[in-house]
């Protein structure tokens, strides 16, 4: 539980940091797409090296990263290996049914890399961006949708709310399992509808919990006069400065590099 930073903020000062939220929320959607769409090995390591680069500028801890990748290892693990047996092609080694070709050795190593650079480029906008800023992006981005009637700004807050208690509720539940195991509750022996059973003592207290929280939360929104989004004007506006319109720049780049490099190298997988 305390490895899941989903939703986790870490202050700092960086050039990540002052960038507008807008900016990081749009160079995310391209780097994740870029990721996917890298087709040989040269265009790869280069956006590899691109998100190592912007995670390093973030001068967040790169624990916190490890931390982030400790998670998601095992569903990287399984694939790269469903990949690795089941590729195409001329096998290099062979036992049974079982059989290792170079065109899976390739997916496994293309699947492997794809998810760790998509973890790294969504930790990196989450550890470095406010939940308010956060909502304001959401909300700046989704206007056009208020000509078709849709409440961009209560979606929006819903969204933030939802990723802001992510690590609240990861907190309540490490804390319900070791008050629970203090008063002798087993949890890690017997069978899987043993363990199934066992979770049930905690799931109790968690959602009562959630459902206390959402309350109080309901009613401080109430005492402050929240109404909705309607007519509702902002302390802090957001507005693009120079080293925004810089890393705008960079992505391009960024973009015309990786489709160069599938046009005209042709170490393809």
């Amino acid at each position: 539980m305390r490895d899941i930073t989903l939703g986790q903020y870490f202050p700092a000062d960086s050039v990540i940091h002052r960038l507008d939220p807008r900016v990081k929320i749009l160079s995310l959607i391209a780097y994740i797409v870029l990721v996917f769409c890298t087709f040989n090995f040269i265009s790869l390591a280069f956006m590899a090296a691109v998100v190592l680069l912007i995670v390093l500028l973030s001068k967040v801890p790169l624990k916190m990263y490890l931390k982030s990748l400790k998670v998601i290892i095992v569903i990287v693990i399984i694939t790269s290996l469903l990949n690795l047996f089941y590729g195409t092609g001329e096998p290099i080694f062979q036992w049974g049914f079982i059989k290792v070709t170079w065109a899976g050795i390739h997916n496994a190593i293309f699947v492997c890399v794809r998810i760790i650079c998509l973890i790294l480029c969504s930790s990196v906008l989450t550890f470095t961006t406010s939940p308010t800023d956060l909502t304001d992006a959401l909300e700046r981005l989704m206007k056009p949708l208020t000509i078709f009637h849709v409440k961009v700004h209560e979606i929006a807050m819903m969204m933030t709310i939802a990723l802001r208690f992510v690590p609240t509720l990861l907190e309540e539940t490490d804390k319900i399992m070791a008050a629970q195991k203090a008063r002798g509750a087993d949890m890690e022996s017997g069978n899987l509808i043993q363990r199934v059973k066992a979770l049930v003592p905690i799931l109790v207290p968690l959602f009562v919990s959630a459902f206390r929280r959402a309350y109080e939360l309901a009613v401080a929104m109430e005492c402050r006069c929240y109404r909705g989004g309607e007519g509702r004007t902002r302390m802090k506006q957001l507005h693009l400065a120079k080293h925004d319109y810089i890393s705008i720049v960079f992505t391009l780049l960024v973009i015309a590099g990786v489709i160069l490099m599938n046009i005209f190298l042709k170490f393809t997988v």
